[in-house]
Order: C-alpha cells, then structure tokens, then sequence
C-alpha cells in the first residue's frame, strides 16, 4: 500500500482543478447558448467523475476500497454549485496507514474546488445506518460506482436492496414529505419559496423517483406510464416542470455564485432576465416569472398527489379492497372516494361539485382516489357559463359553505383542481397572484385560503383555548357560513387598479344576487367586503380612547351582527397575511375597540362605552389586590387629568400607580419595566420631570437597544412630570430573553435621563431585501382634528432601523409635542400615527415645511 508523493499530488490537484474550471466554464457558455438542463446537469457529474477517478489513481487506493457517488450525484446530475456526495466503501474498518491514505485523499478533493459531503464505511455500517435513518437509505438508494473494487459494490449492492422494505420506505418517505411541507407551512405559494424543498418543488419529484426505484416501479417518467400509474401527458407534463424547476435553480446557482435554492427577491427579477423573461404592460419580469413557478408548483403537487396514490395502490396490502356503493356516480374505495365511470364527470358534470359535498359529508372518506382527482382535473372544462347559471349548481356550491365539516379542505381541493377559477370567474385573477405590500407572505388566492382555514378554527372546539372570544361570537353568529362567503371575496379585487375592497363589492353582490341569497344576508357580505379593512384601521391608527372616534365607528357599523362579523373577518385577516404580522398588541387594541362599541351600540353613551368610571373602580380593586390601602393613589391621580384615564387601561393605571405613589415628586427619573402577559413584548414606563426632546431621546435609546416601539403613549402631569408608556417588541423575534433584560433597560435608561443634554443617533442599520426591491413612496397625512386642539401626523414609509428617531428629530426640531403615537408594523411596512401639539401647526406654511422634511427623512437611506 503506498501514497502518492506530495509534490506529484500537488501537481495533480492543480491540473485537475483547472480541468474542472475550464469544464464547468464551458458548460456554462453552452448553456447560456442553448439552455439544455440535461447537457449541463450531466455534463458537469460526468465532468466531476473524470476528476476524482483521476485523484483517486493518483492516491494509489488499494483494490478492496470502492469509490462510490451517491445522493443527486449518484444519479448522474450535479447542479453548479450542488455539494458532490461520496462513499468510501470498505471490506473492513481502515487501518492506520489507509486512514491517511483516504485522509489525503479527501484534502485533495476539497483543493480542486469541490464541495465534497463523505462517509467511511463498511457494508455493514451502510446497512445498519441505512435502517436507522431514511435519509441515508434514499441516499445509497442511488449508489453508483465510480471507480474501485466492483465485486465489493455489488456485493454492496444486493444486501442493500435485500434489507429495503418497500412499504415502510414508502411510509417512511411520506411522513418525511409532511414533516418537509410543514416546515414550508404546508403551500408552494410562498413569496420566496425554495426551489428545492418547498412544496411543489425539486424535492416533490425526487420523492416520486426514490419510490419508485425502491418499488421496482420504473426509473423514468416513460417507464411509469407504460405502468399506467401516469398517463402519457402527466409523464409529459413531469417531464416539463422538472425542466422549468431545474432552470430555476441553475439560474439561481450561477447568479449567486453558491448553493442558493430560495428564489428570494433580491433574485427574482435578474433571473426573470437571465431565464429571457420580458415584462409586460402589466406585470415586471419577475412576477411573470413566479407565476409560472407557482402555475408550475401547483401542476405538480396535483401529479403528485395522483401519483403517490398509485404508487399506495400498488405498495401498500390490501389493494383490492371491494368497493362500497354510495350513489349512481361515486364509491368508497380503500378509505377514499372513487368515480364509478371514468367518464362520470363528462356525463354528469353537476357531480363535479357533489364530490366535495361527498367528502364534507361523510367522515370516514379521507381523499380522492388517483383517478377521481385526474378526472376532476381533465373535466374543469365543463364548469362554463351554463354550468354556473344552473340553480342545482348554485344551491350545491352554496352548500358547501353550509357543511359542518371539510369547508376549508373543499376550497383548497377545488383551487388545486381548477374548479373554483372556473366556477368563479373573478377568482382567476387572483390565481398565484404575487403581493409586493410587504406583509403579505403568500400569493393573493393562498391567502384567502388562510383566512378561512383561521375562520373556520374559531368554530373549532379543539382551537377554543386559542381563540376564546371568537369562538363564542362565531357560534352565536346566525348562519355563520356567511362570513366564508365574505372571506372568499374580500380580496378577490386586488391586482386590478383601485381600492380593492370597493371593486370587490360589486362581484360579491352579483355573487350573492345570482345564488338567490336573501337582501338582508347579501347586504351583509357586501359590507364586510367593502369595510373587511376599516376595523383595524380604527384600532391601529386612530384614537379610540377619544369618544368621537368610537362614535363614527359605531354609526359605519350599525349594528352588533355587522360588528361581530367584521370584527371575525379582520382577526382572522390579518392572522393570514404573516407569521410576523399578528401580535397580541394588536389583538388587544381590536378587542378594545369591538367591546366600546358593543357597548355604544346597546345604548351606552360614548363616555360609558370608554367605561371609564369602570376603569378607574377596577384600578382600584387591583390596587386593594396588591395590598395597597385606599386612597394611596390619590397623591398621583390627583395630577392626573381626565385624558390620562381615557388614554390608559385599568390594569396600566394600576401599575403605574403601584410604582410611583410614594415617589409622586421625586426628582430623579424612574423608570419601570415589565414583560406583556404573553410573553412576546415588554412595557416600559418612564416618570420624569418633563424635559426637552424626551421623545427622541426614548426613541432613540430604543432603537439602539435593537427594539421595535408598537405604542407610545405621552402624557404630562399637571405638576410638570412625563409620565410616558411604551410596548416595546424585540426586532430579532428573540422572546425569550425579555425577562432577562428588565433590569438593565430600567438601569440603563435611567442613566441615559440623567443626562439631558445628550442625544444619541442610533445606527442606521441596512435596509431589508423587500424594501429594496419593492420600495415604498412615503405618505404624509398632516391634518387638525375635529376640535382643533390636535393635530393628526399619518405616515406610511418602509420599514429600517432609526426611522422613529428621524421622524421624533423632526418633530422635536419644531418644538412639537407627541401625545401618543400607534406604531403600526405590518412586515416591512408602517403605518404610523401620531397625535401632536404645538410648533405652529396652525400655520399652512410651516405644516408644509414639517411635511416636506419629513418626507426626506422618511426617504431610504
């Protein structure tokens, strides 16, 4: 046994290296010529296998060792910048001497540039690691040798495929599919999705091939047709996607130099350019380009489903299993529902629609057989004008809504197949329709998805514990089926040109008009659709301790059925936009604001509805419950006016009542802090003799402290004391460490109040990906309220590190008090209110001068 000397092995490193960059860069140019994936993909694992057999005789392996290529790269394809999978097959563990050997080989393999991912092992290791972990058993499932001992690898070979259960991979497979979905929230509609992993994605068709090599299925698209678990056009159409997804991701490797398969946007629209997609009047390139992708994602998951269900048939025991009647048109196969004639939807297309009311009606169907669902598919065509203006039709499709169970489950199988864009018209425009709003995280018709899938969770016992109010509205709510209708059109508008709640008006109108709904329930869906964003407009951007507000609220409402629904529809709104968006901040300013006009519309006047005697008596009995006496408050409240109260919670009362009654006038700042009842944000409340520029100095402070202001609330005392609130959310998404930092924002800011002349600029930071390439105009709203004592600054501007800072400079540059603030983040977007006084707002000239500054700061850096 002996080793190559070093310098030889020098010598070869470098030329096989340039041997491999010479190849890869020809590769390239062929491709960028004539973009053939196979050439590439092939060429380049043919190019890498030259490579490393060439290394590998230099390295003077002994005989008994087998180089073998094993995951994508045993399959003959390499991505340009994929990782290259080996292994070292032994007859037996390595010895000192041949350890080196292999240890020097690897180096050389890592020096000519490639990403090499290896194991050492024996046959044995290969089979005992291959049955405790199905991702190294798919891996060798592909294992083909390069170079080295041949008996070895055959003998590999046979007991691999001797050990491989064909039913519990296949099982196995499935549940790491759902586990791999689940990490992807189970849709392929993402705004940046994976190319690779996603649902609908390279993996998806992986997974289809691994089966059927495991099965003894077939090795190729072609070969499954000839089996007739496909048919000849869906091998045709495999064929297709996994052409454009490989594209996808070879554009993706060579525009990022490395391994990147999330087509990110900073990505999207140069590869719309290298992939030789041009823009339209209507849409840029890159939109065209993620819509082909998600049409593309969407036509595979619909293969695939068909497909795994074939294989399960073929698999999996009891495959014979008889078939139970249930009407003229379907039967109960094995669990699932089966068409009786494979032309059944031809014949009888009003049965299209009886198939989802078959699987919301009887629990014990779990799915549609292979066959049902590539019949659904190829008979779209026949929900056309007359199948839509059909009253058997129109009263089957209203049931579906009406149904105790399946609703969500009915919609998502009706948008996979094609049905719901045929049935709804209007539906087509949203289909895989891309939101650059930047807090939208899924295409316009998966979102809508979402939003009813939460909907329907409110009238779910198990999600009871979630959502407690809600669940108690929506079962008291008659005929709650209604608010699905309304959540199917509350953003079929987008994408067309003007306020979309208003033009969607009119196709929920006609919708329920042509379904022969009563005026009273049509009237209802309109309004939910016209004002589905009003509620939390109110909530998060208005005063809604301010009795006139909650008025006009109440008199747009009318009634406590129009606010529940409303209220329903926009909790579960904006639930469905982003994981980031929702937070319990805003859950608890919509609740606010839905209990002060319930209690307006039951007669209250505004001042009752605020409850503010309420609140004050409730303060009080928390204080009693901390052990405090009575009237302990009353040194601080007594300087307190009636604003403060509106302004204030009765449990933030409490609070800051219990920390300062015996520090009323104290000269130093005190500053409190504690963590929010779920736990995902922290309240700060600062007491200080009153101080110029005290806004911009707490803004800036926590800027730099890395945390996002979601409130702030500013008052002053009648003896000249700030007493200001904030809730405060942590910008990295880190909750757990809340707890673990109240001392030290309370020490350190209290430090920083200490010395009054100093600010502070915070960081600037870097703009996000999605502000950069989607950028927001900023908007400027600078008006008087109604009594003209205050004046209302609205901002909409991009999200980035410092912004509050900028805006809190300005303001403090005019001598402008800030007397409360609603800082209202949705993704990468803000919606900022603030209520002002002072620095001459009454003067036209110098509000314009304030709005103009603003908005150069507000301009991104």
């Amino acid at each position: 046994m002996s080793a190559a000397s070093a310098p030889d092995l020098h010598q070869t490193v470098v030329a096989v290296r340039a041997q491999i960059e010479t190849g890869c860069a020809a590769l390239r140019a062929a491709y960028e010529v004539r973009a053939l994936t196979t050439p590439l993909l092939h060429g380049r694992a043919a190019l890498v296998d030259a490579a490393i057999v060439r290394l590998w005789q230099n390295c003077h392996i002994p005989a008994r060792v087998a180089l073998v290529a094993v995951g994508g790269y045993g399959r003959g394809e390499l991505f340009p910048c994929s990782d290259v999978d080996l292994l070292i097959l032994l007859e037996e563990p390595p010895d000192d001497e041949l350890g080196t050997i292999l240890s020097t080989l690897v180096s050389a393999l890592w020096d000519i540039g490639l990403a090499i991912g290896h194991s050492v092992r024996t046959i044995d290791e290969c089979l005992d690691a291959a049955e405790a972990d199905i991702t190294v058993q798919t891996n060798l499932l592909e294992a083909r040798l390069l170079t080295g001992d041949t008996a070895l690898f055959e003998q590999f070979g046979k007991r691999y495929y001797a050990q491989l259960d064909a039913q519990a991979f296949f099982r196995a497979k499935l549940l790491e599919r759902e586990q791999r979905y689940a990490r992807y929230n189970d849709t392929p509609y993402a705004l940046e999705p994976n190319c690779k992993e996603s649902p609908g994605g390279l993996r998806d068709l992986q997974l289809l091939g691994w089966i059927a090599r495991a099965a003894g299925l077939g090795h190729n698209w072609r070969e499954l047709a000839r089996r007739r678990l496909i048919t000849g056009n869906e091998a045709n159409d495999l064929r297709g996607c996994e052409r454009f997804l490989q594209h996808v991701r070879i554009g993706l490797h060579y525009l990022t130099g490395r391994a990147e398969d999330r087509l990110l946007f900073d990505y999207q629209e140069r590869l719309a350019q290298v992939m030789g997609i041009q823009a339209n009047a209507a849409k840029r390139a890159s939109e065209i380009l993620m819509q082909r992708y998600y049409l593309t994602a969407k036509k595979l998951t619909q293969i695939n489903g068909i497909l795994l269900l074939n294989y399960g048939g073929e698999i999996l025991p009891g495959r014979e299993s008889p078939a139970i009647v249930i009407d003229a048109h379907f039967q109960a196969v094995r669990e699932l529902l089966d068409i009786r004639d494979d032309k059944v939807f031809e014949h009888h297309p009003s049965a299209l629609l009886d198939c989802f009311l078959l699987l919301q009606q009887r629990s014990e169907l779990k799915a549609l057989t292979a066959r049902t669902l590539r019949a659904l598919w190829l008979s779209r065509v026949h929900v056309n004008a007359a199948f839509r203006a059909d009253p058997e039709n129109r009263a089957k499709f209203l049931a579906i809504f009406q149904q105790k169970r399946g609703i969500v489950h009915a919609f998502r199988w009706m948008n996979q197949s094609g049905i719901l864009s045929r049935y709804l018209p209007p539906w087509r425009k949203i289909l895989c329709q891309m939101q650059h709003d930047l807090f939208h995280a899924y295409t316009v018709d998966q979102h809508t998805l979402l939003v009813l899938r939460n909907m329907r969770r409110f009238t779910m016992g198990e999600h009871a514990h979630e959502y407690p109010l809600m669940t108690r509205l929506i079962l008291g709510f008659e005929q709650h089926w209604l608010l699905y209708v309304a959540v199917l059109f509350h953003d079929i508008a987008k994408g067309r040109g003007g306020d979309h709640s208003t033009l969607g008006m009119a196709d929920a109108r006609e919708f329920c008009e042509t379904h022969g709904l009563p005026t009273e329930d049509t009237e209802l869906v309109v309004w939910l659709v016209r004002h589905h964003l009003t509620m939390s407009h109110v909530a998060q951007k208005e005063d809604t301790s301010d009795p006139q507000t909650i008025q006009r609220f109440a008199a747009i409402v009318g009634d406590e059925r129009r606010l529940a629904g409303l209220y329903l529809l926009t909790h579960a709104d904006i639930r469905g936009t982003s994981p980031k968006v929702w937070n319990g901040w805003k859950g608890k300013l919509l609740e606010d604001l839905f209990f002060a006009t319930q209690r307006l519309l039951r007669g209250a006047t505004p001042q009752q509805a605020l409850r503010l005697d309420d609140r004050i008596d409730y303060a009080q009995q928390i204080l009693r419950y901390h052990g405090l006496r009575n009237g302990i408050e009353e040194a601080l409240w007594k300087r307190l006016d009636t604003v403060y109260f509106m302004r204030h919670s009765a449990e933030e009362i409490a609070w800051h009542a219990r920390m300062l009654y015996f520090q009323v006038d104290v000269a130093k700042p005190v500053v409190k802090t504690r963590v929010t009842d779920e736990d995902t944000g922290m309240q700060v409340m600062v007491y200080a003799p009153d101080q110029k520029n005290l806004f911009l100095r707490l803004t800036g402070f926590f800027s730099r402290m890395g945390f996002s202001i979601l409130e702030a609330k500013v008052h002053t005392t009648r003896h000249g004391y700030a007493l200001d609130s904030f809730i405060l959310q942590n910008t990295d998404d880190d909750e757990d460490n809340y707890r673990d930092i109240v001392s030290l924002i309370e020490h350190d800011l209290a430090e920083v109040l200490r010395t009054p002349d100093k600010i502070v600029r915070p960081s600037p930071g870097r703009l996000s990906r999605q502000v950069k390439h989607f950028p927001i105009t900023p908007q400027i709203s600078l008006r008087a309220d109604e009594a003209g004592r205050h004046y209302i600054l609205s901002i909409t501007a991009a999200d980035r590190p410092g912004l509050l800072f900028d805006i809190a400079e300005v303001l403090a540059s005019h001598d402008i008090d800030v007397e409360t603030a609603r800082i209202n983040t949705l993704g990468e977007r803000v919606e900022d209110t603030f209520l002002l006084t002072g620095g001459g707002l009454a003067q036209e000239a110098r509000a314009i001068k304030i709005e103009r500054e603003l908005l150069e700061r507000l301009q991104p850096h």
